[in-house]
């Protein structure tokens, strides 16, 4: 698996791991909610905007570090509805780029008929967790189906690891942080804080 991500077996410092259907339904709703709270149209999600944002909560700062970003998403689906760039094939895989917060590369990984979603970024998590690369893991999972799943798979996360697992809400237990989830959403969709203050 190691290969098949990064070309040399190796895995960057930090990762960044998530399910692409699920953000990808989360920022819908959002999306949703949004237009008919503040009546004016949200854009789709920039997708490196919300990359900085789980770094930046996953407690990245600024430097020259090296980021790798998994999307992980049913073989059915070519691409995301709600963010931009959205094709995973085209837009996504194999692309990189370079901030304030150093240098990120994305990969998309399609789920194969043959395991389960939750079994195969179970897989991934436990990859990473045995990795001496690794040092700083940021999961975003369907936290409503796979939680305990997840939760399992970073018992086997050492202490020289720093992981975060960004929800909808703060879920129970485990040995790692939680964030949530929409604030990187929303900041993504460009919803500002001032904006919902006025809405109240």
């Amino acid at each position: 698996m190691n290969n098949e991500l990064t070309g040399t077996g190796k895995w960057c410092e930090n990762v960044i791991i998530a399910d692409a259907d699920y953000i990808d339904k989360v920022a819908f709703d959002l999306i949703v909610n949004f237009e008919r709270m503040l009546e004016r149209r949200i854009p789709q999600a920039d997708m490196a905007r919300w990359i900085d944002c789980v770094a930046l909560d996953g407690g990245l700062r600024e430097g020259d570090n090296r980021t790798q970003v998994v999307l992980i998403h049913d073989k059915k689906n070519l691409k995301l509805d709600n963010f931009r760039p959205c094709d995973y094939a085209d837009e996504l895989d194999g692309k990189a780029f370079n901030d304030n917060l150093g240098e990120f590369t994305v990969s998309s990984l399609p789920v194969e008929d043959i395991v389960s979603k939750e079994d195969f970024l179970a897989d991934v998590l436990a990859t990473m967790c045995a990795s001496g690369d690794v040092k700083r893991i940021m999961v975003v999972p369907d936290a409503e189906r796979m939680y305990d799943t997840v939760r399992h798979a970073l018992r086997r996360a050492g202490d020289d690891k720093r992981v975060t697992v960004f929800a909808m809400q703060p879920m129970p237990g485990g040995n790692f942080r939680h964030e949530i989830l929409g604030y990187s959403l929303m900041s993504a969709l460009g919803i500002r804080s001032e904006e919902l203050d006025k809405s109240k």
